[in-house]
């Protein structure tokens, strides 16, 4: 696994640097991958939980009841849709969310920057607590090959 970073001022530099200049293009293709892709697997009546949520692409444009995203660096809240709950945290920690509150837990290209596996395993635990009886994890990741 990558270097984790955990400083919110290095996240917040990270992102300014690979994403700042890129916003309303990344936008505007979340919300087509989002419509045409991704909605298939979220009820419009569901709980979604999008974790390293960054810049709010995926949750901003899907569309269900409650929206929640989860990300240590402190300028996701400035990009989140207004109807966007941010919770400012580890997820490797306990998640402030009751058990079986949670429908849909979303992440793209984020579990290869959890520094362990064992930060990786307590990440799996709170979503399997937190989601709902047939409640399902969306994960994308990296390509290598591409």
């Amino acid at each position: 696994m990558s270097h984790s970073i955990k400083d919110p001022r290095e996240l917040r530099n990270i992102y300014q640097h690979r994403f700042a200049n890129r916003v309303a293009y990344r936008s505007r293709l979340w919300h087509i991958l989002s419509e045409s892709f991704f909605q298939r697997f979220v009820p419009r009546d569901s709980v979604v939980l999008d974790l390293g949520c960054g810049y709010g692409e995926f949750i901003n444009h899907i569309q269900c009841r409650r929206k929640l995203g989860m990300d240590l660096n402190p300028d996701s809240q400035n990009y989140l849709s207004a109807n966007v709950e941010l919770l400012r945290q580890d997820c490797s920690t306990s998640w402030p969310l009751a058990d079986a509150s949670l429908d849909v837990v979303f992440t793209s290209n984020f579990f290869e920057h959890l520094p362990d596996k064992l930060a990786l395993r307590q990440t799996l635990v709170e979503a399997a607590r937190c989601l709902r009886p047939g409640g399902k994890i969306i994960a994308l990741g990296p390509n290598i090959r591409y």
